[in-house]
């Protein structure tokens, strides 16, 4: 707490130090410091997306379907979740184990709402790369259905686009789908994983 409260302050200080942006009108008044610690305050709170997440905290089975090629019918497997929020209810942290492309597989997963952008973000790991996968993106008007957006290299050169629709059904269930261009060119569904809160 005691770290905490020393970054932060050396934040705002920082913060504070930095010219004004060049879209602001010179006329206007740097925010005063009382102002700035507001805002900071404001941004760092959780605020509903962050309790949403928080109803999911707890253990999931997970059916996983991919999708390697066009026209042809899903591989399928199974597998386990185990959810919590992290930094006093600001981050969903999940740990995920499972199989993937026929091989054992182990990711995990950091979930964000940042209140400063508006934007949901996450970060993902796992037993098939050395990298960081992130996307980012937005929410419906309830909150439970997240669209998000990234990238990452492709073996060989290039980029492979990625569309994750995150489908919050209720307390115990979602669905999350991921689509590509899985160098087709066009969009299809690569993969889907379906969670259901153990009993």
């Amino acid at each position: 707490m005691r770290f905490t409260s020393i970054a932060f302050a050396c934040l705002c200080t920082i913060i504070m130090a930095l010219p004004a942006s060049a879209k602001e009108k010179k006329s206007e008044k740097a925010m005063d410091q009382q102002a700035m610690m507001e805002v900071w305050k404001k941004a760092a709170t959780p605020g509903e997306p962050h309790k949403l997440f928080a109803t999911l905290a707890g253990s999931w089975t997970t059916q996983t379907k991919e999708w390697m090629e066009p026209g042809k019918p899903p591989s399928e497997s199974a597998g386990t979740a185990e959810m919590k929020m992290l930094l006093d209810g600001r981050f969903l942290y999940q740990e995920f184990n499972g199989n993937m492309m026929g091989q054992p597989f182990a990711g995990i997963g950091i979930d964000a709402y940042d209140n400063m952008s508006k934007k949901y973000v996450t970060a993902w790991m796992d037993t098939m790369g050395t990298g960081i996968f992130t996307m980012q993106g937005t929410a419906s008007a309830d909150g439970k259905t997240i669209t998000l957006k990234g990238s990452h290299p492709e073996p060989g050169g290039g980029q492979m686009h990625h569309r994750a629709v995150w489908k919050i059904i209720d307390q115990n269930s979602q669905i999350f789908e991921m689509y590509g261009n899985h160098g087709h060119g066009k969009e299809m569904k690569l993969m889907e994983i379906t969670y259901t809160r153990k009993s």
